[in-house]
């Protein structure tokens, strides 16, 4: 039951959000904290704070600065956090501790713990380098972090909340338990995402909007256009991030500098992915795994541009080849460029898959409305 105010009508919960950078909040989180804020919840948001606190408190949610280094899972540095972010979370007297990605988990449900607080949301978006590698070393990374949330982080009262089922099982839950579910990523608004026309062809023009990681594959795309073009299709890649110097996976710019030649083009960071996308053909993101559901393929699904992306968790949750787009094998250039000789010979396959992967949007899910309400279905279980 929800505690009630002295007039007999049911408030909120406090509900604390653990994140760890305001930029990740900012771009992926928002409209679940103003709908956490509009259902009645107080709402803060404990992060690494740099740029985007206004845009935070916008949504009516608390920022709470909390320092600590995402690249790092060093025990030593992750209990320290565990403690300062336990004293942050009596302060505020949070009763729900949601915490986002693999690190925010393990430290928010550390502190959770040490702050007596049993109810807990734990948001995996994916595991990173951790989920990609498929080696001894990645297995018993795996097996260790499996032992850990579901052992001393968890309580009767954790609910687990996922953006594709392998991440599930990889945990050891049954995606069918009542403790788990699993949403379309951060969701994305259909609304804000008009389709454009496509523009002229050839050339066949892919964007790839995504950090600028090698877990995100962007070599692949690199060499598999490279490849295409060697087979006389005329394409142009685009390449729209920046390297994320917190993560140790960032591409040095001298090589993506080395790249941008001979159709092949890296123009750094962009605030208007919508017009990338709209002056592109198809979206690639030939991921190679680690991924929760890229907002970058909702964002390319939302345009209605097909998608090029990679048989790896989270990708092909939203991308059903030959559907939506094609799907093809992780870290294979041929296969990859392949599929982009296939669409640049087909441009009426390109209009049907990009119309398929808006109706995937819209009919499949993933909308902030659809992940928001199941959230916030959360939330009633635990208040």
């Amino acid at each position: 039951m929800q505690p009630r105010d002295d007039g007999g009508a049911e408030k909120g919960a406090h509900v604390a959000f653990v994140v760890t950078e305001d930029w990740f909040f900012a771009s992926h989180f928002l409209p679940m904290a103003r709908a956490a804020v509009a259902a009645g919840h107080t709402v803060s948001v404990v992060t690494r704070v740099r740029a985007h606190r206004d845009v935070i408190v916008a949504t009516g949610a608390r920022v709470v600065a909390l320092e600590a280094e995402r690249s790092s899972l060093n025990p030593m540095a992750a209990g320290y956090a565990a403690g300062q972010l336990a004293a942050i979370l009596k302060a505020l007297r949070a009763d729900i501790v949601h915490c986002v990605a693999l690190r925010g988990i393990l430290v928010g449900g550390a502190a959770a713990m040490l702050a007596g607080i049993p109810s807990r949301v734990y948001a995996l978006t994916g595991l990173g380098l951790i989920g990609a590698r498929q080696d001894r070393a990645g297995r018993l990374a795996r097996t260790g972090l499996r032992l850990l949330i579901r052992g001393p982080l968890e309580t009767a009262r954790t609910r687990y909340l996922f953006e594709n089922p392998d991440d599930v099982r990889l945990l050891g839950l049954d995606p069918e338990s009542p403790r788990v579910a699993i949403v379309g990523g951060a969701g994305i608004d259909p609304e804000a995402w008009v389709p454009s026309p496509l523009p002229p062809q050839p050339p066949l023009r892919i964007a790839l909007t995504a950090r600028m990681l090698w877990s995100k594959g962007i070599d692949t795309a690199v060499a598999a256009a490279r490849l295409a073009q060697n087979d006389g299709v005329d394409l142009d890649l685009a390449l729209h991030g920046a390297p994320d110097p917190s993560n140790r996976r960032a591409i040095p710019e001298a090589t993506l500098r080395d790249w941008s030649r001979d159709g092949v083009t890296w123009h750094g960071p962009t605030d208007d992915v919508a017009g990338a996308l709209a002056r592109a053909h198809v979206a690639c993101l030939p991921s190679r795994g680690g991924e929760g559901l890229p907002r970058a393929l909702l964002e390319a699904a939302a345009s209605g541009r097909a998608i090029l992306t990679t048989d790896v968790p989270g990708c092909r949750t939203l991308v059903r080849d030959g559907i939506e787009g094609l799907v093809v094998p992780p870290d294979d250039p041929k296969a990859l460029a392949a599929a982009m000789v296939r669409l640049a010979a087909d441009p009426a396959l390109v209009a049907r898959m990009g119309a398929a992967a808006r109706a995937r949007v819209r009919e499949g899910g993933f909308t902030e409305a659809a992940v928001t309400d199941r959230v916030l279905r959360l939330y009633a279980e635990l208040a």
